[in-house]
Order: C-alpha cells, then structure tokens, then sequence
C-alpha cells in the first residue's frame, strides 16, 4: 500500500504565498503521477495541477500562471508553490496520487485526506 500526506496549508491574505506538500510512504517502485484537485465551499472539486513521473506538467486554468508544481523523485514528494493567492483559491486542497508498486506494471492510486488553504480579503 502506499499512502500520502498533504501539508502545507494555512491561513494567508490575499497576494501571499503558501507552498503545499505531498508526501508519498510505502511500497513505491516508481511515480506514475502526482496531482492537486481543490474542493471550495459549496463547488465541485477540480484539477489544480499535475505532474508525471517524467516531469511533465498540467495546470488548471485556475492556477496557470500563479502556482507551480514541482516534484522531487527520490523522496516521492510533490510540492505545490501557490503564489499571488486570491480568496477564490480557498478551498481543501488535496493530493491525487499514482505509482507503480513493482516493474510488473502493478499499479497503486490514493487520495490524501486533503488541507486547508484559506485566503483572507
């Protein structure tokens, strides 16, 4: 089993900074994707950004520009830096998670409990 832990969020006023982590424990062969999805009150939860274990990225139109994702392989963490915040970014954010548990192709996907990013006005 492989399991992540979200950190990283808080309370911080409009045009601050914060900057989420994603760290992944278990039986990981190797990253398949590492993603944030975001759920604010009352809307639906949706695609912040994603990375592959390759490096590549996709950004949701909310956050394009403003945040960047970044990855760190060997220590099977994610990092979100989420700059120039606005109050419509607040909402639980959580991370999505994909792994290869052997060089079988097994596979392994999870959700983190998610954290909360609070932007005040």
């Amino acid at each position: 089993q492989v399991h992540v832990v979200e950190s990283g969020g808080g309370l911080v006023q409009a045009g601050g900074s914060l900057r989420l982590s994603c760290a992944a424990s278990g039986s990981i062969f190797s990253m398949i994707s590492m993603g944030w999805y975001r759920q604010g009150p009352g809307k639906q939860r949706e695609l912040v950004a994603d990375i592959t274990g390759d490096g590549s990225t996709k950004y949701g139109d909310s956050a394009k520009g403003r945040f960047t994702i970044s990855s760190d392989n060997a220590k099977n963490t994610m990092y979100l830096q989420m700059n120039s915040l606005k109050p419509e970014d607040t909402a639980v954010y959580y991370c999505d998670a994909s792994f290869y548990l052997d060089d079988r192709g097994t596979t392994w996907h999870t959700w983190g409990h998610g954290t909360q990013v609070t932007v005040s006005s």
